[in-house]
């Protein structure tokens, strides 16, 4: 806890650390990969700050040098062409994407740069942990996490106390909880890797039966 210099009385744990495990974010996603493209379902709920459900259908190549991504909203008549994040530094990403919207006939261009770290004047963390299930279904797990480090200070002959520390801060919330469900042909997936070959001819015995005349 922190004892302030003026003798008030320490803040709480509670209010120092606190750890928030229910999420404001609940997606449930279907893949399906077609033609060298993935294409994708996005059924997304939210509950803060209020209750709100998008969907969106997301369109994007599965090359490793994929440069863009189709998303199209129903609900809002929104359509979006974005690039991928472009690493400019080890921190820090741009995203370009250009889109119209429907209602408002409306043709527009947007550009975003993101990092995990940032905060105002507070240190934040910002992932994502994904979890393999069984085939064909994931979990993957926003979280973040706002801190400030602990110190230790003090001084002689300044007026000042001699020992202060300072315990640090830190709020951490489980964002987004995100169920991907992709469906591949089951036949090809527990197909024997062995069952094209061609099986080798069995080697047939003659018996031939003899009988006392």
């Amino acid at each position: 806890m922190d004892w302030g210099s003026n003798g008030e009385e320490p803040t709480s744990w509670e209010e120092l650390y606190s750890i928030n495990l229910i999420p404001s974010e609940l997606f449930l996603k279907f893949r399906k990969e077609v033609q060298g493209l993935r294409v994708g379902l996005n059924l997304e709920f939210y509950n803060a700050p209020c209750n709100e459900f998008q969907g969106k259908l997301v369109l994007k190549p599965l090359a490793p040098e994929r440069m863009w991504k189709f998303i199209y909203e129903p609900i809002h008549q929104d359509v979006r062409i974005l690039s991928k994040k472009i690493p400019l530094t080890g921190y820090l990403n741009l995203q370009v994407g250009v889109g119209h919207n429907f209602q408002m006939n409306a043709t527009g261009w947007k550009w975003k740069l993101t990092t995990c770290f940032g905060g105002d004047g507070i240190s934040r963390i910002r992932n994502k942990t994904s979890l393999g299930v069984c085939p064909g279904v994931d979990m993957r797990f926003g979280w973040r996490a706002d801190y400030v480090l602990p110190e230790v200070t003090g001084a002689l002959g300044t007026g000042e106390p001699w020992f202060n520390m300072n315990s640090g801060k830190l709020q951490a919330s489980l964002d987004r909880v995100e169920t991907i469900l992709t469906f591949t042909d089951i036949y090809n997936f527990y197909k024997p890797k062995d069952q094209d070959q061609q099986r080798p001819e069995t080697d047939v015995t003659d018996v031939t039966t003899y009988s006392s005349g």
